[in-house]
């Protein structure tokens, strides 16, 4: 069950390990494109590759939902980042109920948007745990983890991949040892929870310090991309480093160089608007910046 990229490499890895993939449950399809014809997901698309069947209710709380969902007769349901809220009649429906795979070492993360809050909060790791699920938000207790240190230049796309890959790997790791693992229970301590992110979140304040203008850019790259407005153009920020340079807030101090409120940051590669993602040495070939950014 899952609707994305980052649920695809996780149902890759079940069919590799050999595991019998009998349903795969995505989000419906959406409009995409010029045309907005309607988009299977990147798991329905994946699972109709594979030969697995594909169902893409629009709610699991109807009567008939949860009948064809127990009528598949499942060991174990797999979760990860599928998007719609499972009753707990479908809770209860396979014989080991259903297993979250969690992008946050939880309890720290709950919620909507793990991987952006991490590198945005300036976290030193993350990882990905393994979740019997329960009624809660990210509430159940915990059958596997693995941790991956956030390195300095980590973008949010970034840990996107480097974790699908992790959580591929701990659920089939998990599933081979299922019988004898222990569920432990999440903490009351350490509760975080990572809301959706907001799009007025996205522009960069640049009088807050240096180390937090770098968190944003990076947390919300590739999307939805941290910006700044340039002339009349608003230009997303897409991966940065902090300097030691110095002056006020917004001030360019070269190249790409603009101060905060503390410190400064160097933009390292940006998007102008209709365009792809550039080194920040292209984007400057055919942008003139002034000498204070919005």
């Amino acid at each position: 069950m899952g609707t994305p990229e980052f649920s695809v490499t996780a149902l890759d890895a079940l069919v590799e390990a050999g595991h019998e993939v009998i349903c795969a449950y995505s989000q419906p399809p959406r409009p995409a494109g010029r045309g907005k014809k309607p988009r299977p997901s990147p798991v329905q698309q994946r699972a109709e590759v594979l030969g697995i069947p594909v169902r893409h209710p629009s709610t699991l709380k109807t009567p008939e939902a949860r009948a064809e969902f127990a009528a598949l007769d499942a060991d174990v349901a797999v979760v990860v980042a599928y998007g719609l809220i499972l009753p707990q009649a479908v809770l209860d429906a396979p014989s080991h109920g259903c297993l979250n795979i969690h992008a946050s070492l939880l309890p720290r993360w709950r919620g909507a948007a793990p991987i952006h809050r991490a590198v945005m909060a300036g976290d030193v790791e993350t990882g990905v745990c393994i979740m019997q699920m329960d009624a809660g938000l990210d509430t159940g207790p915990v059958l596997m983890r693995a941790a991956t240190p956030i390195g300095a230049s980590d973008t949010t796309g970034d840990l996107h991949d480097r974790l699908a890959v992790m959580g591929g790997e701990l659920i089939v790791q998990t599933l081979a040892r299922l019988d004898a693992l222990e569920a432990e229970a999440q903490p009351d301590t350490g509760v975080t929870y990572a809301s959706k992110i907001d799009k007025a979140e996205a522009r960069v304040d640049w009088t807050r310090p240096a180390a937090e203008v770098d968190q944003l850019i990076r947390g919300l790259s590739p999307f939805p991309g941290a910006w700044c407005d340039i002339g009349d153009e608003r230009v997303k920020l897409l991966r940065s480093t902090v300097t030691d340079g110095a002056g006020a807030p917004g001030t360019h101090l070269g190249g790409f160089e603009v101060a905060c409120g503390d410190g400064a940051v160097q933009i390292l590669q940006a998007q102008r608007p209709g365009k792809r993602a550039m080194p920040v040495a292209e984007v400057l070939r055919g942008l003139t910046l002034p000498g204070h950014l919005g």
